[in-house]
C-alpha cells in the first residue's frame, strides 16, 4: 500500500475518532448507561490536558499530537497546538482565536466533568439507599 494513501486513511480515522471522542467528552453525561464510563473517559481527558500537560504544554492531548504527526507526513505545516482551533478555522475559513478557543474549550470540558461527578454521585446515592 502506498505511504500517502495510508496517511490519508489514518487522517480520515483520526478525525472520525477524535471527533467521537470529543462529542462523548460532551454528551456522555447524558445518558445512565454511559455515566460512569463517561467520567472515566472525560477524567483521562483532564488528566491529559493537565497532568500531561505539566510536561508537554497545557491542554496537551496525544490524539491531537499523533493526528499532527499524520497531517505533517501528509505535508501539512503551521498546525496549531488546538485540534479545535484547526477545525474552527478550517470549517469557518478564518482565524479563530487561540484563546477564545482554549477558554471556551476548557469551559465545556470542565462542565462536562463536573457534571459528570455530580450526576454519578447522585446515581450511586441512589444505587446505595435501595
Amino acid at each position: 500500500m502506498d505511504d500517502q494513501l495510508l496517511y490519508h486513511a489514518l487522517d480520515y480515522l483520526f478525525v472520525i475518532f477524535h471527533f467521537s471522542l470529543i462529542a462523548f467528552n460532551l454528551t456522555g453525561w447524558i445518558w445512565q448507561k454511559t455515566r460512569r464510563l463517561h467520567l472515566y473517559v472525560i477524567s483521562a481527558t483532564i488528566f491529559s490536558w493537565v497532568g500531561l500537560g505539566f510536561f508537554y504544554g497545557w491542554g496537551y492531548c496525544p490524539c491531537t499530537d499523533w493526528h499532527w504527526q499524520i497531517k505533517r507526513k501528509l505535508g501539512e505545516t503551521d498546525l496549531p497546538l488546538s485540534y479545535i482551533k484547526y477545525y474552527l478555522d478550517q470549517i469557518f475559513w478564518f482565524s479563530w482565536d487561540s484563546l477564545v478557543v482554549d477558554v471556551l474549550v476548557a469551559g465545556l470540558g470542565v462542565g462536562a466533568f463536573l457534571i459528570s461527578i455530580f450526576l454519578n454521585y447522585r446515581d450511586w446515592q441512589t444505587r446505595k439507599s435501595q
